[in-house]
């Protein structure tokens, strides 16, 4: 089952390392991941989606993350109401012909082209992952030259961040 989880850890060297080096051990695949700054100075959010076999190994992957020196807090937000999105930039084949053709395509997706070159077109997109692949799949016909997409990036909707659990002041500690 594939499930989404966040880790809030400090932003240190070498802890992405070490996130992704225990769930390497571990043998859990890592479908996503993406890593940035928050609001609060000086902490990090991760995301990942991974796949996980039952419930017992959820749990096991938790209490491991949650061991880790600069890991803050660890939750799984799966079956929570979450905001979640992922960006794609996507490079297609494209001449003076078809540009109109690809622009009426993305449009539904609210999708924007940032970049035209006299063979190709780069369009940026962001969404659900499911929208992100319905458009790439859309798109492919005119020949996808290159593909970056982002991971998954999500937290938990309509509340506010808990900053009161790591305020500067308490990392100092």
């Amino acid at each position: 089952m594939k499930r989404i989880i966040t880790a809030t850890v400090q932003n240190r060297s070498g802890v992405l390392n070490r996130v992704t080096g225990l769930l390497h051990k571990r043998q859990f695949n890592i479908e996503s991941i993406s890593v940035g700054r928050t609001e609060t100075e000086g902490i990090s959010k991760m995301t990942f989606v991974v796949e996980v076999e039952d419930n017992q190994k959820l749990e096991q992957l938790t209490k491991q993350l949650n061991k880790q020196v600069d890991v803050l807090k660890v939750s799984d937000i799966t079956d929570k109401a979450i905001v979640a999105r992922e960006l794609a930039l996507i490079k297609v084949g494209s001449n003076i012909q078809n540009r109109n053709e690809i622009q009426t395509i993305i449009e539904p997706f609210r999708a924007t082209v940032i970049d035209v070159s006299k063979e190709s077109m780069t369009v940026q997109v962001t969404g659900k992952s499911d929208k992100v692949e319905a458009l790439i799949d859309l798109l492919r016909p005119y020949g996808v030259k290159e593909l970056a997409r982002t991971g998954l990036t999500a937290f938990l909707r309509g509340q506010q961040p808990q900053v009161a659990e790591f305020t500067p002041q308490s990392l100092l500690q």
